[in-house]
């Protein structure tokens, strides 16, 4: 089996437009810990181990609890949520899906201002293409060091 392409190495030009959307996303209005929160279930959706990994300890490192991280899988059967990141959570799977019912709509836009929604887009179609870029280009799952990226 040939090996693949290191994407950190090989890609750094490419990559850099993900990391300027980043970079975008810092700035927005929207809280860290809901970024986390949505790129951790985001990667539980799209089976990105390298980004799950990333994320939790990224999560874990600015505060959040396990008990959330381990419950992000059944978010709906669990108290741990607020309406806000419930609201992002929901409009985080259908955009990974490519279906977003408009009652998904209405409740984010109960949450979000226009803009915040669309950073939160954003949000979500970057950490889909992070987890394609991982799965096409396998990384070695568990070396992510917090901050590694910035």
């Amino acid at each position: 089996m040939e090996t693949r392409i290191n994407v950190f190495e090989k890609g750094q030009k490419a990559l850099g437009t993900l990391f300027g959307i980043s970079a975008h996303l810092k700035k927005s209005g929207l809280e860290k810990s809901l970024i986390d929160l949505v790129d951790f279930r985001v990667s539980q959706i799209n089976s990105c181990a390298y980004c799950l990994d990333m994320h939790s300890k990224e999560a874990l490192a600015a505060g959040e609890t396990p008990q959330r991280l381990f419950g992000l899988s059944a978010w709906r059967e669990t108290p741990f949520y607020t309406p806000k990141e419930r609201a992002a959570l929901a409009w985080a799977e259908a955009v990974t899906a490519c279906n977003v019912p408009d009652e998904i709509y209405a409740e984010a836009k109960t949450q979000f201002s226009d803009e915040e929604l669309i950073d939160l887009t954003l949000a979500i179609t970057t950490i889909n293409t992070w987890n394609r870029m991982n799965l096409a280009f396998p990384n070695n799952v568990g070396s992510y060091r917090v901050g590694q990226f910035g």
